[in-house]
């Protein structure tokens, strides 16, 4: 098999960009290219069509670097999609439909059919194409969660596949998180762990060379290179995490006030107001963030009731009211829409318990069942003299009254506006259609797609310059090179005996010392060793280091560390003071 992991060592630290990238840049040399992953948990999803015809829901990611790949999206590219429902639920989407609930008190137990379609699906992939380019979830050193494991070091080995770690330098400590990435895995994984690749750097690369190169000592392997921060890569992005305005230049631009929901989804759907170079795009969480909007958007949620609650708890509902009542222009889009209604009812429990309804904000005259079919569809249509199209992922069923003008997908009144279908604000027409009759606002002559496309070249034109695309298309097709060392601790590593005692210790890296002893203090970390006995009495020691000595003794105080000696089992680069082995 051939493919690549891009791992990362959080969540949000680059990994569907770095994977972008890397399939518009295969894609370019001619390689056909997919993109995968097996487990998704987002709330922005896309409809595809599957193998048999039929519309499927797969993650907007995998869409987006399916497009990026130059290839046709299909389920295939991502198994297995969780849509948070709560803290402790998750609706399960496999193969691009429904698939019954996941929940925190059987994570591991309920994900094993999970698994297997996931990796059934990635051997199908790289059957068909020469590359795949898998995308990680959260950091594989979530070692709570290792033993159900399929997205990340589960997917590896699985596929025997290289990794390369990616972490965000902008949070700060990305040298610890690269570190302790590896050393926190079993020796089986981390032996497929070819690298490291560095995320949104800002500032003078000659000051972060040393680090790098320090890194590459202590861990004996790659750096593959360092991707600047660049606001320009905004568009199409997935994490929550990432939600910021999208602000115009210039005093005189329009206001565009997006609630922004606990349970948002498909947020993505704003995405094109964010390029218009006249408007000015905020995200809400108060009746102070839209008092002075020009139009407010209501978007998607995965919890059409609990938002609605949260809506009122906040009395944004209120204050959307108020905004109406000035005339001034509301959207709502999937369950913003739903919000906007008289009634939402829930009678079979498919997102709030059996039975559950509330009244709406009874702005346009409809009404909102939920039942426990899902609707998948990619429709088209007319409106405002312009054609339109998106697509619509939904359990709620829309009953519009006499009271209500037709709208796609929805209903209108005045100016209230509410849809069901995606992404219609993405069809330039419609758009600069909606936004005139609504704002008044002139045509822009954005172009939505070329400014995707562009976003996509940018990501690959970064990479071409900045990481080496070739060392990683080798890595793709040969895996990771042999001889890559283990780094402690990983928790399976053998050891005749190691004793920590009095107070517990962070960590003992690997030994082979037949005792191992830290007494009095927890010890930050003990290096590797080769003498039979080690210990440490009386204070913590941050570190001690390979030594030849039969015997090393630090007694009656801390020590930093005891410099490293010639040994065969000594680590590459030494030992670790500072970030800086000596």
């Amino acid at each position: 098999m051939t493919g690549l992991l891009v791992a990362g060592t959080t969540s949000d630290a680059g990994k569907s960009v770095v994977t972008t990238a890397l399939c518009r840049a295969f894609a370019r040399r001619g390689v056909r290219v997919a993109p995968y992953k097996a487990q998704n948990m987002s709330n922005n999803s896309m409809v595809c069509h599957g193998p048999d015809g039929r519309p499927a829901e797969i993650g907007r990611a995998q869409w987006v670097q399916a497009l990026a790949a130059r290839a046709l999206p299909e389920p295939a590219m991502n198994p297995v999609l969780l849509k948070p429902g709560s803290d402790r639920r998750s609706h399960a989407v496999l193969l691009g439909h429904p698939a019954g609930e996941v929940s925190s008190s059987d994570w591991e137990a309920g994900r094993r059919h999970l698994a297997e379609a996931a990796h059934a699906a990635f051997d199908d992939l790289s059957a068909r194409y020469d590359v795949v380019v898998a995308e990680g979830a959260g950091s594989p050193a979530e070692i709570n969660l290792r033993a159900g494991d399929y997205v990340n070091m589960g997917l590896a080995r699985h596929a025997g596949m290289a990794v390369v770690v990616v972490g965000d330098i902008d949070r700060g400590g990305v040298f610890a998180a690269m570190y302790g990435t590896v050393a926190l895995l079993e020796p089986e994984d981390q032996v497929l762990i070819a690298g490291f690749a560095v995320n949104k750097f800002r500032g003078d690369h000659a000051l972060l060379r040393p680090g790098l190169d320090d890194l590459e000592r202590i861990t004996g392997r790659r750096v593959f290179g360092t991707l600047p921060w660049d606001p320009g890569l905004w568009l199409d992005s997935e994490d929550a995490l990432d939600l910021e305005g999208r602000r115009a230049d210039g005093e005189a631009a329009l206001r565009v006030a997006v609630v922004r929901l606990p349970r948002i989804s498909n947020f993505t759907d704003v995405d094109a107001l964010g390029l218009e170079p006249g408007l000015d795009v905020v995200f809400a969480s108060g009746p102070r963030d839209i008092a002075d909007a020009d139009l407010v958007v209501l978007p998607g949620t995965r919890s059409t009731l609990a938002d609605l609650a949260w809506l009122r708890s906040r009395g944004l509902d209120t204050a959307i009211t108020a905004h109406v009542r000035r005339g001034r222009p509301l959207l709502g889009v999937c369950g913003g829409f739903q919000m906007l209604g008289r009634t939402v009812t829930d009678p079979e429990g498919v997102e709030a318990a059996p039975g559950a309804s509330a009244d709406g904000l009874g702005l346009l005259d409809v009404r909102t069942d939920f039942t426990a079919d899902k609707v998948l569809r990619l429709p088209e249509g007319e409106a405002l003299g312009a054609p339109v199209s998106g697509y619509e992922i939904h359990h709620g069923r829309i009953t519009v009254g006499d009271g209500a003008e037709e709208f796609p997908g929805g209903a209108r009144s005045g100016s209230v506006f509410g849809t069901m279908w995606h992404g219609s604000l993405e069809g330039d027409a419609f758009r600069a259609a909606f936004l005139a009759r609504t704002l008044g606002y002139g045509p822009s002559g954005t172009d939505f797609s070329a400014a995707r496309e562009r976003r996509m070249d940018l990501l690959a034109d970064l990479a071409e310059r900045y990481l080496d695309v070739d060392a990683l298309l080798g890595l793709a097709r040969e895996g990771a090179p042999a001889g890559l060392p283990v780094l402690g601790p990983g928790p399976s590593l053998p050891s005749p005996s190691t004793t920590l005692n009095g107070r517990p210790s962070a960590a003992v890296l690997p030994s082979s010392s037949p005792s191992t002893t830290l007494n009095g203090r927890p010890s930050a970390a003990v290096l590797p060793s080769s003498s039979p006995s080690t210990t440490l009495n009386g204070g913590p020691s941050a570190a001690v280091s390979s030594s030849s000595s039969p015997s090393t003794t630090l007694d009656g105080g801390p020590s930093a560390a005891v410099p490293p000696a010639s040994s065969p089992s000594a680590a590459p680069g030494g030992r670790l003071r500072g970030g800086d082995p000596r």
